[in-house]
């Protein structure tokens, strides 16, 4: 940043002027732009003044060794004569003859033009405290801020709070360097309804440390009578470097007055006496009136050892509002640190753009491990593949690591489980709106064909169904639909409605022994595939297996070629536990269009007609008009309201929720939240020709491809984007924590399950 720096207390001295050198060299070693024009002498107590008819001329001061006083002022600028030609590089300071606003006016307007415009003007480091509203409204600091504020510059009041005139090196280089690192902070986060910040620094060890807050001013009043005392008029009044001294050694007292008892030499022979006066504030009643104020004020803020920054109008008003502690990170460390490894380069850039655009990227840094982290509990963010979670460290630092990922979440996201989950609730809940939204399954076991009919066994309903079926006629048949417990993609789905075909789908996955010639065993993980050489299972999968009724007839809309759909929707489960539902929804279109599976018996082998996953269809998302905006679908649908698509919305937020509080008290043991771990879920809904949405499955690591290159931006980009705001940023104290919802997230669930880090 380029900067301006005045102050009230004029050129570096021991005596009046103590931090300022200290003060530009460390904004200066912090990497800024640092132009300084000061008064050329003392011209504390003067607040927001200007020298009315007075010519202000500037001299030029070279300062020289820090905390000492070998500074050195000239009439010209270096290199402005011949004699000075030769004079060494280095700063030179604008001294002039008037008052800190006036410094303001000549160092914006004036001069350091060829340095670019001033992004903030800084007022100070004032010799002493300027908290409560009596130091305010006389003070030349804030005055100086305040004639920055006047001419639309960001501006900063800075003061040193002191408590002993031993200026200590090392304390004032603590005090620069974290001064410098508030600065930094406020104009990072400036808020718009602040013009300038009165900053109040306690000058003590260990300031570094110690908390800083957003305080209000305390308002006072001077209540010890007059500020000025009245002395001998014969005496001659001490000079104004002398005068500030002296009311530098009042204020280190705490109140003490020795002016006070100065003799008055009146003449009596004049109705009005004859008198000089000096001004002598009554520093006890600002003392008086901060002990007796509340916390929250800049005065009690500063005598309790912390920083203070008081957000103000050019009113001398505070900004409402604007509460709470200040965190500051180290200048050379970043908020978090991100670890981004996914295997998908489509979700690899998005999650990056999104961190660079929502955070900026002086907050974190990025990096390819948590080896790399300087601390095991330094800040961390992991958006990683499953595998690759470090889920160890972030259960030993869970108030500073964040996942992308929950350990347990099998309640949801295997089929199995996720039929058991909403089976449970319903019997424990049977008012729930699960109900009415996810069709009732069958789960069972089998590793073999031959086991068929004692896998049925158990499963009554559906072979109840399957032996009426065989009285009916293909038209009127139920027809069921088989998924593999843990199978994802579209892999291993099938259509039927007798037990022969049943039987026939599970002969057609067996191994044939004869076609391995070795003899060996054929590898656990090698796939089994249809007659076409697609839509495989894994052998491992076969095993756990859920049966459903086919849901028919689905919604077909006017636009789409009599193909179906279903809607992917992304949900955000934030902690233990938030659950929003990302309001961009897609619909994804089967490649072919639907047949009913009663009608033709051959085309039910078609899945192509029935399967609505992109990744099950040649070519994925490439099929044209595969993949389309949720609502951006027909507005007029025969059969439905007007407002179908936003009635379907509102079914989806409320199974969404009910789904997820399910998961988490029902089945505690397979979806364990966390409060250091977010997870972004694919669910799939499926809408009937009534308007009816039916929860068809949750997906975890969603594949967000499927949206392809023309919604990349406007739907999974969003998405991530979204979720750093609501999930990343919060955690890190870098947003909102409360949030509750945004424009894009609805939240749909609020759960407290008392689990935290």
């Amino acid at each position: 940043m380029h900067i301006l720096v005045v102050n009230d207390d004029g050129p570096p001295s021991n005596e009046s002027s103590p931090y300022i050198h200290s003060f530009v060299h460390t904004l200066q070693s912090a990497g800024h732009t640092v132009s300084v024009v000061l008064p050329h002498q003392q011209r504390s107590w003067i607040g927001k003044a200007h020298l009315i008819g007075a010519a202000v001329k500037p001299t030029y001061f070279r300062p020289g060794t820090l905390h000492e006083d070998d500074g050195t002022t000239h009439e010209y600028p270096r290199g402005c004569c011949a004699e000075d030609a030769e004079a060494p590089e280095g700063d030179e300071w604008i001294l002039i003859n008037s008052t800190p606003a006036s410094c303001v006016q000549i160092g914006l307007y004036h001069y350091f033009q060829d340095r670019g415009p001033v992004d903030l003007v800084v007022s100070g480091p004032n010799y002493g405290r300027n908290t409560t509203s009596l130091f305010a409204m006389s003070s030349g600091t804030i005055g100086g801020a305040m004639e920055g504020a006047a001419c639309g510059k960001r501006s900063i009041a800075l003061s040193y709070a002191f408590s002993s005139r031993s200026h200590d090196p090392v304390v004032i280089a603590e005090a620069s360097r974290h001064s410098v690192r508030v600065i930094e902070h406020l104009a990072k986060n400036w808020d718009d309804g602040v013009q300038l910040y009165s900053v109040n620094v306690p000058l003590e060890p260990g300031v570094s440390e110690s908390k800083v807050w957003y305080t209000e001013m305390l308002e006072n009043q001077w209540s010890s009578g007059s500020c000025f005392d009245a002395v001998d008029a014969a005496v001659p009044l001490e000079d104004p470097g002398h005068r500030e001294q002296t009311l530098r050694d009042q204020e280190e007292k705490l109140g003490e007055n020795p002016a006070s008892n100065v003799a008055v030499n009146s003449v009596k022979r004049s109705r009005i006496p004859h008198k000089h006066f000096i001004w002598a504030p009554k520093f006890a009643d600002v003392y008086k009136s901060v002990e007796a104020s509340t916390p929250g004020n800049d005065g009690w803020t500063v005598k309790e050892g912390m920083t203070s920054v008081t957000p103000l109008r050019a009113n001398f008003m505070h900004a409402p509002g604007i509460k709470g502690e200040i965190k500051l990170s180290d200048n050379d460390e970043p908020s978090l640190y991100s670890i981004v490894d996914c295997d998908v380069p489509y979700v690899q850039e998005l999650v990056e753009h999104a961190l660079q655009s929502r955070l900026g990227k002086d907050r974190y840094r990025p990096v390819s491990s948590v080896s790399e982290l300087p601390a095991s509990s330094a800040p961390v963010f992991q958006y990683r593949e499953y595998e690759r979670l470090d889920f160890e460290q972030a259960m030993l630092n869970s108030t500073s690591s964040l996942t992308n990922a929950y350990i347990i979440r099998k309640a949801l996201i295997r089929k199995h489980y996720l039929s058991n989950t909403v089976s449970n609730w319903i019997i424990k809940h049977p008012e729930s709106i699960l109900a009415q939204h996810v069709k009732f399954s069958i789960d069972f076991e089998l590793d073999y064909a031959e086991f068929l009919d004692d896998a049925l066994l158990e499963a009554y309903e559906l072979r109840e169904s399957l032996e009426k079926n065989e009285s009916k006629p293909d038209t009127e048949k139920e027809w069921w639909i088989l998924k593999p417990g843990m199978s994802d993609r579209g892999q291993g789905i099938r259509l039927f409605s007798s037990e022969d075909q049943l039987r026939e789908i599970f002969e057609e996955w067996e191994v044939d022994d004869s076609d391995d010639e070795s003899g060996s065993e054929r590898p656990e993980e090698e796939s089994s595939h249809d007659d076409e050489g697609n839509n495989g299972v894994i052998t491992s999968q076969l095993r756990h297996f859920i049966a459903q009724p086919y849901i028919d007839p689905p919604l077909l809309l006017p636009s789409s070629s009599r193909r179906k759909f279903h809607i992917r929707t992304y949900v955000l489960a934030v902690g233990a536990l938030k659950v929003y539902v990302f309001k961009e929804m897609l619909a994804l279109f089967a490649a072919k269009p639907y047949c009913p599976p009663g009608e033709d018996e051959d085309e039910v082998k078609d899945l192509a007609r029935h399967l609505t996953n992109t990744c099950f269809q040649e070519g994925g998302s490439a099929n044209a008009g595969s993949v389309r905006r949720f609502w951006q679908l027909d507005h007029h649908v025969p059969g439905l309201a007007p407002n179908w698509k936003e009635n379907i919305f509102n079914q989806i937020c409320s199974v969404t929720g009910e789904l997820f509080e399910a998961a988490a008290r029902g089945m505690m043991v397979h979806f364990q939240t966390l409060p250091n771990a977010f997870e972004l879920f694919g669910i799939d809904f499926l809408v009937d020709k009534s308007g009816t949405a039916w929860l068809l499955e949750v997906n975890a690591f969603p594949d967000f491809a499927q949206t392809g290159e023309e919604l990349r931006e406007l739907v999974v980009g969003k998405l991530f984007e979204e979720t750093v705001d609501v999930a990343v940023k919060p955690f890190f104290n870098l947003g909102d924590s409360s949030v509750n919802g945004t424009d894009h997230l609805k939240l749909v669930a609020h759960l407290n399950l008392g689990r935290t880090g």
